[in-house]
C-alpha cells in the first residue's frame, strides 16, 4: 500500500501530540526548545541519509512510499525524522515529569558501560561495514563527550526513556524492516538483527534521540540562565 510508509508516521506522532496539552507535562510550552533541536539534528541525519541512500547503504520500496521525494529521500522519510523525535522526547520529558524521584540514576551507568563497549568492539571487528561503523563511531564520540566534557546529569532519565521508545521502535521499525519499506544492503551491517531490525538501527536510534535529547536539555539550560541573569541584573 501506497500510503505505509506515511501512516506508520501518523500513528508514531499521533498519541504524543495529543498527550502534549496534559495539564501535568504541559509538552506544548516546552516546544520552543524542542522544534530548534529537532530541526538541528533531523538536517544532519537527512544529510547522512541522502550519502547512504545514494551509494546504496539502504533504500526504500516503491510500493510503500506516496513517490513525493525530497532530493532522492521519500517524503515520509523527511518526517521520519520529526515524527520520532518529538515523540521520543515526550517520552524523555514525561518520565521527568512522573518519576522526579529519578529511578534510574543509581543503575543506568551499568548499561552506559555495555552500550560504549559494544561500540568500541563494533569498531574493532566491523570496520569495514559502513552502516556500523559511521553509527558506532559517532555514537561513542557522543556519549563520551556526555560523560566527560559536558558531565549531563540527565543520562539517567536519558536511558530509562530510550528503553521505553524500545518498545514502539520494535512495533514501528518491525512494519518498516518486514515488509520491508526499508532494505538495508548487508554487506554495509553485520547481519545480526532483532526480529526483522538490524541490531545497528536501535544504536542509530539512541544517537539521534541522545542529540535531540541534549539539545533540548542545553537551550532550556540557557533560556534558564538568561532569566536568572536578567532577574540579577541591576536597575537604573
Amino acid at each position: 500500500m501506497k500510503s505505509t510508509y506515511l501512516l506508520l508516521d501518523i500513528g508514531t506522532i499521533l498519541f504524543p501530540l495529543l498527550l502534549s496539552f496534559d495539564k501535568k507535562v504541559s509538552f506544548w510550552r516546552k516546544w520552543k526548545f524542542l522544534f530548534p533541536a529537532m530541526l538541528l539534528v533531523a538536517a544532519f541525519f537527512l544529510v547522512w541519509d541522502y550519502l547512504f541512500t545514494l551509494w546504496g547503504v539502504w533504500g526504500f520500496t516503491p510500493a510503500y512510499i506516496t513517490g513525493a521525494y525530497l532530493a532522492n529521500l521519500p517524503l515520509e522519510e523527511v518526517t521520519f525524522f520529526l515524527v520520532v523525535p518529538y515523540a521520543c522526547v515526550f517520552v524523555y520529558e514525561c518520565l521527568k515529569v512522573y518519576y522526579p524521584s529519578d529511578p534510574f540514576r543509581r543503575t543506568y551507568r551499568w548499561l552506559h558501560n555495555a552500550v560504549m563497549l559494544l561500540l568500541v568492539l563494533a569498531l574493532v571487528f566491523y570496520t569495514d561495514r559502513l552502516y556500523t561503523a559511521v553509527t558506532a563511531l559517532l555514537l561513542l564520540f557522543l556519549l563520551l563527550m556526555h560523560t566527560w566534557v559536558w558531565r549531563s546529569k540527565y543520562l539517567s532519565y536519558f536511558y530509562l526513556a530510550w528503553l521505553v521508545c524500545i518498545v514502539p521502535m520494535l512495533i514501528v521499525n518491525g512494519i518498516l524492516t518486514a515488509l520491508p519499506v526499508v532494505w538495508y544492503e548487508p554487506a554495509e551491517q553485520i547481519g545480526q538483527r532483532l526480529g526483522t531490525i538490524p541490531v545497528e538501527d536501535f544504536f542509530y536510534n539512541m544517537l539521534c534521540m541522545l542529540m535531540n535529547v541534549g539539545i533540548y536539555e542545553r537551550l532550556q539550560s540557557a533560556s534558564g540562565s538568561a532569566a536568572v541573569s536578567k532577574q540579577s541584573a541591576p536597575t537604573s
